[in-house]
């Protein structure tokens, strides 16, 4: 059998886990399927790489040379094919292949680079994790990420891609408009203690941001459904929930949105790009129309009267 990649991958995995049962949930193999992969590397490598115990597992001498070479090889491999990527889009012409989550501002950019630079196709790849996002920009698969994070929480990939902030939000609330506090023009977080809440799902730290906000504000939420926007809507609407959102909020039919007193969250959209891709000179002309797009959707939203904040100045 000859060494492949993949195999390296997986005597990494096993180094890093530190058992064949934790390993096998991560490289989604049953353990008995990992154990004889493991063999089989190991005869092709002439000797055992890790002894088993009780405690799990652990390199052997060899395993350890082996281990040394994996750790050297394969993010050398990741970065050719990374550069790879971004050298073959610099050839396929000037489109723009946009990555973003949930929200209003991927549709309002798209329609402004489409309108700025027609001949120029642009793509779009959306996904709830903004992690997954950042990692195809990083990746040479995206030019552009267009996602948000939680007050000063770092953007994903911080260290690899530039980020222009775009604009920073208040988090609001949403209520049925029938809700006893909707009459109000802004609501006290712990005037919601007894909701049930709703948002939308996401990897960042925005679920530990309001928890923390919760707890500051002198309880712990009952119930969060986590789903997609139309399900947090309709649970808002019936008065199941209340609901999270950014002030670029849509208005809506059945509902109203608020500002919480304080603004104990907030919300920044960010632009993030790599400094070395093609795409890198076009940024501040996409940040600006990011921001354009933002400005926009507010004055179109649920929340056109929100204390919005103007953005901070780029930075890598």
């Amino acid at each position: 059998m000859d060494l492949e990649l993949r195999h390296l991958k997986t005597v990494r995995t096993i180094a890093d886990e530190g058992s064949l049962t934790k390993a096998a949930t991560v490289l989604g193999l049953a353990q008995p399927a990992l154990s004889a992969q493991l063999k089989r590397i190991e005869r092709a490598l002439g000797g055992l790489l890790f002894e088993r115990g009780r405690d799990g597992v652990r390199a052997t001498a060899l395993g350890e040379l082996v281990l040394e070479r994996a750790r050297v090889v394969l993010p050398a491999v990741c970065g050719l094919q990374e550069e790879a990527v971004r050298f073959a889009a610099a050839g396929a012409g000037g489109g723009y292949r946009l990555g973003g989550t949930h929200g209003p501002l991927l549709g309002g950019l798209v329609d402004r680079l489409a309108a700025a630079d027609p001949g120029a196709p642009v793509t779009t790849h959306t996904s709830w994790s903004e992690r997954d996002i950042a990692g195809a920009v990083t990746a040479g698969r995206l030019d552009f990420a267009l996602v948000g994070v939680c007050g000063e929480s770092a953007p994903p990939e911080a260290g690899r891609l530039a980020w222009a902030e775009v604009a920073r939000d208040p988090v609001y609330v949403m209520l049925a408009e029938d809700h006893p506090l909707a009459p109000r023009t802004e609501i006290e977080l712990a005037e919601l203690a007894a909701e049930a809440w709703t948002d939308v799902p996401g990897d960042g730290c925005f679920g530990d941001c309001f928890a923390a906000a919760c707890v500051r504000a002198g309880f712990t939420p009952a119930c969060v459904y986590e789903t997609d926007t139309a399900s947090c809507v309709h649970l808002v609407q019936v008065g199941r929930a209340v609901g999270l959102c950014r002030a670029t909020f849509p208005a809506t039919p059945g509902l109203v949105t608020r500002p919480l007193t304080g603004t104990p969250l907030t919300w920044r959209h960010l632009l993030g790009w790599h400094p070395d891709a093609p795409a890198a000179p076009r940024a501040p002309a996409v940040t600006a129309h990011a921001r354009a797009a933002h400005t926009a959707a507010l004055a179109r939203s649920a929340g056109r009267t929100a204390r919005v904040q103007g953005p901070a100045p780029d930075r890598a």
